[in-house]
């Protein structure tokens, strides 16, 4: 991901750089949710007299006339894809880290065995999409539009081979979310009931109890989500991304900003306001173009935060790969740091 987060990015773009939280920032520049409503965890996917057709969560009905084999995705969706033994030819998106390791949305994926057609936000290389012939691509969609596919050539791309998304922001759960993308996954010749995919969703299922557990034996702990840049901290919503709503319904308790930037998904607090918010423990975005804690040390009040005082500041999964395996690990993850929390706040 870009390292500079300039004043020129658009939200969409900053968003997308890995500068803040919440993901969907950008409803009023790139268009809302409401239009795409899919058809909830209905098998949307078919294949007869050899066609394939996909209804997706931005309501179209994508239509081949065979079942998909050169795909193309976005990085995270490709991950999850994988996760479901549905390889990839080529992603776009975040894959590889400046010293050429996997990037963390690559999850699982060997990224030396797919062409890389942009690593960061608004790269997409064109002439290589073309020159791998897709018959499909799919991604997200945080808010209507094809998450990474870069505005300027986005008529070129759409226009070379048929192309879905699986929503998974706005209005739209954790839960929902994975259910979709398994939909997708099904319809491109993933078994769901292989025993790998039926066990990862057992220890999801598994995990999303102990997360509930967790909250009610340890209950009161207050979780602020944070982001880290150069000039900005920045405070999330809980009530707007697909994983915080469903940590939510599962019974965490949230430090919600009071005043949201544009859009209403997180508030932009300068470093000298960094510890506006007092909470038990910190979900700092883990995402590549994000300050991490042993870059934030630099700032004075991130060190004066009552859960950094406390060693209670634990990464966040800010752009999930959608499947059962990578999810229940989230979830996982997420119990121990309810469970271990001292009140510090």
């Amino acid at each position: 991901m870009p390292k500079s987060r300039t004043s020129s990015f658009t939200r969409r773009g900053f968003i997308a750089a890995g500068g803040a939280l919440g993901l969907v920032a950008v409803l009023a520049a790139c268009g809302g949710t409401d239009s795409a409503k899919g058809d909830g965890g209905k098998d949307n996917g078919a294949a007869t007299s050899g066609s394939w057709t996909f209804k997706d969560d931005l309501g179209n009905d994508v239509t081949t006339k065979s079942k998909p084999k050169n795909i193309v995705a976005f990085t995270g969706t490709a991950a999850a894809l994988y996760d479901y033994g549905v390889p990839v030819k080529g992603v776009f998106g975040p894959t590889k880290t400046a010293d050429g390791k996997p990037d963390v949305q690559a999850g699982s994926m060997d990224i030396s065995k797919v062409e890389i057609l942009g690593n960061v936000y608004d790269e997409f290389n064109v002439e290589k999409y073309a020159a791998l012939q897709p018959d499909l691509m799919v991604t997200n969609s945080w808010d209507g539009t094809y998450w990474y596919v870069p505005e300027a050539s986005k008529d070129k791309i759409l226009a070379l081979a048929p192309h879905a998304a699986i929503k998974v922001g706005g209005d739209v759960t954790l839960d929902k979310a994975l259910e979709r993308t398994a939909d997708l996954a099904k319809s491109l010749g993933a078994d769901l009931n292989s025993k790998k995919t039926v066990d990862a969703k057992a220890r999801f299922e598994a995990a999303a109890a102990k997360v509930r557990e967790a909250t009610k034996a340890n209950p009161g702990v207050k979780v602020l989500v944070g982001s880290g840049a150069d000039a900005l901290f920045y405070a999330s919503t809980p009530d707007t991304s697909a994983d915080l709503k469903y940590f939510k319904q599962l019974g965490v308790e949230f430090v919600t900003p009071e005043k949201l930037d544009e859009g209403g998904f997180f508030e932009s607090l300068s470093w000298e306001n960094a510890g506006k918010y007092k909470a038990d423990v910190v979900l700092l975005d883990n995402r590549t173009g994000t300050l991490q804690p042993e870059q934030l040390k630099a700032k004075p009040t991130w060190n004066e935060l009552p859960a950094v005082k406390a060693g209670q500041v634990v990464p966040r999964v800010t752009e999930p790969i959608f499947s059962y395996d990578k999810c229940a690990q989230i979830l996982e993850d997420l119990a121990k740091s309810i469970q271990n929390a001292k009140k510090v706040s």
